[in-house]
């Protein structure tokens, strides 16, 4: 399966469950491509000390799953591209939309 998650909160906890469910998901040899879109471009710095969103968002980049950042978002909060944040575009997210299976919102 094709599995596209667009994420669109900064709220630690639904982003920590967000990336377990893709990296489950990536577990189980299925192609995840997950969206940070708004403020869940935040998500690399979201930290607290129940919920480790930096940490299930790396172990999703290293399992090789495919991370995409709002350009846009970016620029409306003065943040710069990374790793955990490689600059994307709406088309991106079209594309995401096209090529899944299901795709499941996070917000």
């Amino acid at each position: 399966m094709h599995l596209g998650v667009i994420f669109e909160t900064n709220d630690a906890e639904k982003l920590w469950n967000g990336f377990r469910l893709a990296n489950e998901a990536l577990d189980a040899d299925h192609t995840v491509e997950a969206f940070l879109l708004g403020d869940a471009v935040d998500a690399p710095d979201v930290e607290t000390e129940k919920f480790n969103p930096p940490g299930v968002l790396k172990k999703f980049v290293h399992n090789d799953g495919d991370l995409y950042a709002c350009g846009t978002c970016l620029d409306a909060r003065d943040l710069d591209e990374s790793d955990l944040r490689p600059r994307s575009t709406m088309s991106n997210l079209l594309g995401i939309v096209e090529r899944s299976d299901e795709v499941v919102t996070i917000g």
